[in-house]
């Protein structure tokens, strides 16, 4: 999966970096199909901003959160995406049933 995070009026740090892959991990273990991760965090005032946008074959998974703490505006922006990648797999899984068993996920790209 590629991996891209930026910052909009603020400095993404390592810590700010691992703690977004971490939660993205919980995405990859329900739904390991995605191609493309892409996240912007930004500071406005006194608000933090965090959305995402996932692309996984087919289609692209949009989700965003607003909070007065950046580290919790995470944590519900990955709820609210992993809701719906809990979501999209179903219906792909409903819908076609045989594509699930036939498919093999590719190896990361570093």
């Amino acid at each position: 999966m590629k991996l891209a995070i930026h910052g909009n009026h603020i400095e993404v740090t390592a810590a700010l970096r691992k703690y977004v892959e971490d939660k993205l991990d919980k995405v990859r273990r329900h739904f390991d199909h995605v191609i493309e991760a892409d996240v912007q965090l930004s500071v406005e005032k006194l608000q933090q901003k965090a959305e995402v946008t996932i692309r996984v074959s087919g289609s692209a998974l949009h989700a965003e959160c607003i909070d007065g703490d950046l580290y919790a505006a995470i944590d519900l922006l990955m709820d609210k995406l992993d809701r719906q990648v809990i979501k999209h797999r179903d219906r792909v899984k409903k819908n076609f049933p045989h594509a699930a068993l036939k498919h093999t996920p590719q190896p990361e790209a570093d």
